[in-house]
C-alpha cells in the first residue's frame, strides 16, 4: 500500500474531470476539492462535468477551463454524444457523488479514477442490515474501477472532507490536506437588476425561507414574527427565492402575513435573480437568514453572516462550511446553537434530532417536528449575538 501511495503522490495529471450530477449545492461543495487539486497540480486543465442549470455555483471560477453540461435524464441519443465527446480525454476524473452514472462517466472518460461510495448508515434492524448488504454488493464493480474511493458517513464525516480525501492517495502525508484553512468559493457576482437596485436599502437581511423539501421548512407564522421584528430593528427585509412554483408561492403566504408597515419594508426578489446575482445581493447584505439549502452555503462562502436552521440534515455532514476553517469537522452532531466563524447553525429539541430522514413521516411532503419546535425566539437571539451592534 505505502509503494501504491508513494507512487500515486508523484502523479502529474495534464487533463482533469470533476463529476458532480446532483443539485447546485452539491456542485459548491467541490469547490475546495478542485482549489485543493489546483495546488497539487498548477499546469493541469480542468473541466466539470453536470447537470444542465444546476452549475451556476461554478460561475467565473478561476480553476475550471470548460464546463460541460448533461440532461439529468438523457435519451440514448444524447448518451452517445457525450460518451464521444468523454472517451478517454482525460487523465484522472474525480466521482464526487456515488451514482452508478457518475460512475459510468468516470470510466468512460478517463484512464484513471477515484470515486465516493454511497451506502446506508449502520443500523440494528434487520431492514438497515439488508439495506446496508445490497449498497456494498453495488460497490463492488465502482470500487474495482477507481485507484481509490472515498466512503460516505452522513453523521460523522462533513460533505467537503469526504470531497477532500478523494485527494489523500496523491499526499504523502494525509494530515496536509487539512493543514490549512479550507474555503468554499462562490461564483463571481454579476450586477443586480435595476428593479431590485433601486428598490434596496441599507442595512437589509436577506431571508432564504425555501427549501428543495418541504420536510426542511419553517412554519410560516414564524417568518412572519421574525420578519416583523427584523423591520422593528430597522433592517430592509429581502426576501428570497428560487422561480420554482412552490418557493415563489411560499414567499406570497409569508408576505400574506404581515402587516402593511411591516410590508413596506420587504422586497420580495423570488425568481428575479441568477446564483451570481443572488451572491451579490448576500455580500452586501448585513446578515443571512435561511434553512437546509444551497443558498445558505452560498450565503456562508461570501464571508456574510449566516444563521442556517436545521432540522433532520446531520450539520456534521451539511452544515454550511464556515470559510477559513482549519480541520475535517467544524460541528457538533446536536447542539441547539451552535457557531464557528462567521456561520450559526440551530436545531431544534429532541433526542432524534438529527435522524436524517425525510421529516417525521419520511417522505418529502412531511412536518418536521424538530423545525416546529425551532421558536423564532432562538433565531432572535442568534441575531443579537451576530450584530451585536
Amino acid at each position: 500500500m505505502r509503494t501504491a501511495m508513494t507512487a500515486y503522490s508523484t502523479l502529474k495529471p495534464k487533463k482533469v474531470l470533476f463529476i458532480a450530477t446532483r443539485q447546485i449545492g452539491d456542485v459548491l461543495v467541490t469547490t475546495p476539492l478542485i482549489s485543493k487539486a489546483r495546488e497539487l497540480w498548477p499546469d493541469a486543465e480542468f473541466h466539470f462535468l453536470g447537470y444542465r442549470g444546476k452549475l451556476e455555483m461554478l460561475h467565473g471560477n478561476p480553476d475550471i477551463a470548460e464546463v460541460i453540461e448533461t440532461s439529468d435524464r438523457p435519451g440514448f441519443g444524447e448518451y452517445l454524444s457525450l460518451f464521444n465527446r468523454l472517451f478517454q480525454r482525460y487523465d484522472l476524473a474525480f466521482v464526487t457523488q456515488p451514482s452508478d452514472r457518475a460512475y459510468l462517466y468516470g470510466l468512460v472518460a478517463a484512464f484513471r479514477r477515484v470515486g465516493v461510495l454511497g451506502g446506508h448508515p449502520q443500523g440494528k434492524d434487520a431492514q438497515d442490515q439488508q439495506k446496508r448488504s445490497k449498497s456494498e454488493k453495488q460497490n463492488t464493480w465502482k470500487k474495482f474501477i477507481c485507484m481509490h474511493t472515498v466512503d460516505i458517513d452522513y453523521f460523522q464525516q462533513h460533505v467537503i472532507t469526504e470531497k477532500l480525501r478523494l485527494l489523500e492517495v496523491f499526499f504523502k502525508n494525509r494530515a496536509e490536506l487539512f493543514s490549512k484553512p479550507i474555503t468554499v468559493t462562490p461564483p463571481t457576482g454579476e450586477p443586480l437588476t435595476p428593479v431590485i437596485t433601486n428598490e434596496l436599502k441599507q442595512p437589509y437581511v436577506v431571508v432564504h425561507p425555501g427549501p428543495l423539501t418541504a420536510y426542511k421548512r419553517w412554519p410560516l407564522a414564524y417568518w412572519q414574527e421574525l420578519i416583523t421584528w427584523l423591520v422593528k430593528q430597522n433592517f430592509q427585509v429581502i426576501l428570497s427565492a428560487s422561480p420554482a412554483k412552490q418557493d415563489v408561492q411560499l414567499n406570497h403566504d409569508i408576505i400574506s402575513l404581515l402587516n402593511e408597515e411591516t410590508k413596506k419594508k420587504v422586497v420580495n426578489a423570488a425568481g428575479k435573480l441568477s446564483i451570481p446575482q443572488a451572491g451579490t445581493l448576500i455580500r452586501g447584505a448585513a446578515l443571512y437568514i435561511g434553512v437546509d439549502t444551497s443558498i445558505t452555503h452560498l450565503a456562508a462562502a461570501c464571508n456574510t453572516p449566516t444563521i442556517a436552521l436545521f432540522g433532520a440534515t446531520p450539520p456534521t455532514n451539511f452544515g454550511p462550511w464556515p470559510n477559513g476553517f482549519i480541520g475535517e469537522q467544524p460541528y457538533q452532531l446536536r447542539a441547539r446553537t451552535q457557531t464557528v466563524g462567521s456561520v450559526t447553525i440551530l436545531q431544534g429539541p429532541g433526542e432524534c434530532v438529527p435522524c436524517r430522514k425525510a421529516g417525521c413521516l419520511d417522505k418529502a411532503d412531511s412536518y418536521s417536528e424538530c423545525l416546529d419546535l425551532l421558536k423564532p425566539k432562538q433565531v432572535i437571539e442568534a441575531i443579537q449575538k451576530a450584530l451585536p451592534n
